[in-house]
């Protein structure tokens, strides 16, 4: 009877052992040596393109901006009172035609920061003032101002920084 159990037993147990093997761990696969060789080249090319994004670009910087001479109010004469008789008509002196001369009227607009300065007229009568910034100051600007005062009046004006000199008449 043993032999016919035993008989009976090994297809039952051969069952049993492709059933647990079955549920046992798998094994490792391989992978075929033309994915392993396109695998190193794959991860290879990445390290190119991920350098190549890491260096520097040369970028241009931004032009800088020049400061240009803010324009200042231009000189507005005060008015005069009317005087009886006639004043003596001032003459034009001619312009230089050489573009760095100094003879010829001031533009207070491009001259640059200003000075206030005060003009007072002690003397008995009217009086002409001629006020020449005669070397181009630190803004390249001179030339000459003129005003007038009536006898015992005074005028504060705002002139260009630079060296000046006057006449009156």
């Amino acid at each position: 009877m043993e032999s016919k159990m035993f008989k009976r037993l090994i297809p039952i147990l051969g069952v049993l052992a492709v059933l647990l093997s079955a549920c046992g761990p798998q094994g490792t696969p391989t992978m075929a040596p033309a994915d392993v060789q396109n695998t190193a080249v794959a991860a290879a090319w990445t390290m190119v393109a991920m350098t190549n994004q890491a260096i520097p670009t040369i970028t241009p910087l931004p032009p800088t901006e020049t400061p240009s001479p803010t324009p200042l109010p231009t000189f507005t004469p005060i008015a005069l009172p009317t005087i009886m008789g006639s004043l003596p008509t001032p003459t034009t002196q001619p312009v230089s035609s050489d573009p760095d001369s100094c003879i010829k009227p001031l533009d207070t607009g491009e001259a640059g920061p200003t000075v206030r300065v005060r003009l007072e007229n002690e003397a008995g009568g009217a009086m002409n003032v001629s006020l020449n910034l005669w070397t181009p100051n630190a803004f390249g600007q001179c030339g000459a101002i003129s005003t007038t005062l009536g006898k015992n009046e005074s005028s504060v004006l705002d002139l260009p920084k630079g060296s000046w000199w006057h006449t009156r008449g």
